[in-house]
Formats: structure tokens, sequence, C-alpha cells
């Protein structure tokens, strides 16, 4: 296998630009995670899988950089989890020989009122709503107009007829806030997990995550090390095929596995299939002009400019999320 074949694309003349050479990027990355745990006296590596690429990314950069036997896996599924995830969750432990639990969090999500509490938002929007019916949130397509991340809310009665209807700005907070307790409560057990083993826990955000805040703070967005940060998802992708990561796992559409409908990445936060995605965010950072990216991404030069004009409204929303606590003055005999 060729260590230079990136994950086919729409990027036509240009996809050379996210190519790397994925034996030396492995290497790279599984080096400076075992300096990590070194510089906190750390012994292995904590992650939650879920059955999707970026975590089973990780989990072969975690082999790599500290051995299979220290290296130790959740499967955290809940009520709302489609079953796929833990199975092919399964299958990327068993590629590795790594040792994983199963931590149910409905139970735990289930007291805390998380399904309960949503529920409740929902109901002020559709007063059915209860035991049979499912929903998801989508964002509105950022190529079809107006420059406004407007989400919508989609129900399903129990006779899978389903509805959209917009949501004031109190019913989608409520919604969502509800929901991040799921990301939360699974970053409680891998902490839990991390401290009794005294291992570090690895976060699985891809760059274009990172970059545009898809991830809850202090939940997903937790972590000791997250060692895929750097990579476009296109990368991602390719180190997935040197790693060995299951084809069955490649071939999954990347999802939020958050709400009780199906949901893509792309419909919930994107709008745009990641390689698309990819290009745009590399174009922006590197100063490719709109029209070349258009090319490539297959996008007309106002769109290209749409998704850019998204992407910049996305880093200031989220900016908070990648800060750490506020202090009323540095402490100066502790800053790291």
């Amino acid at each position: 296998m060729t260590s230079r074949q990136p994950q086919k694309t729409r990027a036509g003349d240009l996809s050379p630009l996210l190519a790397l050479d994925t034996d030396a990027e492995i290497e790279r990355i599984a080096t400076r995670l075992r300096e990590q745990l070194r510089d906190m006296r750390k012994r292995g590596l904590v992650l939650g899988l879920s059955g999707g690429i970026d975590s089973s990314v990780a989990l072969g950069l975690a082999v790599r950089a500290a051995g299979r036997g220290n290296v130790f896996c959740i499967f955290m599924p809940e009520d709302d989890s489609d079953p796929e995830s833990l199975r092919l969750g399964r299958l990327a432990a068993d590629t590795f020989g790594v040792e994983a639990v199963v931590e149910d969090i409905g139970p735990t999500l289930r007291a805390m009122g998380c399904y309960e509490r949503r529920d409740a938002f929902i109901r002020e929007l559709v007063p059915a709503y209860g035991p049979g019916w499912a929903s998801k949130v989508v964002i509105a397509n950022t190529l079809e107009g107006g420059g406004y991340n407007i989400s919508s809310l989609v129900v399903q009665d129990p006779q899978g007829r389903q509805e959209k209807l917009r949501m004031p700005p109190a019913a989608y907070l409520g919604i969502v806030a509800a929901t991040n307790m799921k990301q939360r409560t699974r970053k409680q057990i891998e902490y839990y997990h991390a401290d009794r083993l005294n291992f570090a826990v690895v976060g699985t955000p891809n760059r274009l995550e990172y970059d545009q805040g898809f991830f809850v703070k202090n939940g997903d967005g937790a972590a000791d090390v997250k060692p895929i940060a750097h990579l476009y998802k296109t990368q991602v992708y390719a180190l997935a095929a040197r790693l060995g990561i299951p084809e069955e796992i490649r071939r999954r559409p990347p999802t939020t596995d958050t709400y009780s409908l199906p949901q893509t990445q792309e419909e919930f936060y994107f709008s745009l299939p990641y390689d698309r995605m990819d290009l745009c965010l590399y174009g922006l950072n590197n100063g490719i002009a709109a029209d070349m990216i258009g090319q490539a991404a297959g996008l007309t030069v106002a769109q290209v400019e749409r998704v850019w004009a998204d992407i910049a409204a996305k880093r200031r929303a989220t900016r908070y999320l990648h800060i750490g606590p506020r202090l009323v003055s540095k402490v100066e005999e502790i800053e790291v």
C-alpha cells in the first residue's frame, strides 16, 4: 500500500495539497504522543470509541504510541444511539487488540433528566411529542442563501411522518443544553477510567471540527491530548487506510449519533460534505483564490465566499470553546 494516497475527493487539480506522507505523519504523531505522556507522567491512553473514523484513527495512533496494552477504550451508548456505532466500535477495538468496556450512560442521562428536559422544549413546538416520536436538529444549507445559520427541528411521529419547524432561540438553546449532557457524561466516564489507570484522555476532533468549534465545552472538547486536531478530515481518511482501519468503518458516513433520528454532520453543522469543506478551509487558510477552490470543489465563486464567511462566523461564535477559565490576575507561579 502506498503511503501517499489520500481519500478520493472532488479536489481535482488541488488534491495534492491535502496529500501527506502517511508513514512519516503516523510516526511523528506517535512520537509526540509518547513525549506528551512522559511530560504528564501518565502510563497510557484512554479514549471513547464511537465506531467513527476519527476515534478509530485516534485509537490506531494511540496503539502506535503506547502499545496496545497501554490503551483502554470505552463504548458509551445511550437511549438514542445507533446500534451500529457499538458494533463498529467493537470492530475497531478488535482490530487493534485493545481492552474495551461498555458503559451504558442511558440510565445516568435519564436520572439527570436529559431526555425529559429535551422533550419538554420540543413539546413547546410539538405538544404531542412523546413515546414513539423521534427528532433531530438540522442547520440551513450555507450555499442556499442568506448567510444565516438558522437551525430547525425535525420531528417524526410514530407513523413515520416528518415535520420540519423553525425554532425560537429559547427552544433551540434548551434542546442543545439538554443534549450536551451526553458528551459531558461520556467525558466523566473517560476521566474516571483515566484516573484509576493513571492514563491520559485522548480527544478525537479533526482540524475541521477543532477549527469550527464542533464540540461541547467540557464534553467531547475536554482531553489531555488531541492527536489529529491538525489534520484535515481528508488526511484522517488517508491515515485510516495506512493504519488498517477496517473498510466498513472508513465507508461509514460521518454522523453525530446524538439525536434519535439519523443525522449527518453535514446537515447538523457543516452544510457541505467533508471533502469540499476541507478544500474551502484549506483555501481560506492558505490564501488560495476563490475561483481555484470553486473549480476544485464544484462550487461557484459566490458559494465559496459564502462558505468562507460561514467559517469565519463559526470561528467567532465558538472562540470561547477554546478558552480556559478566566482569572482576575495571573498566578505566575503555575502558568503553563
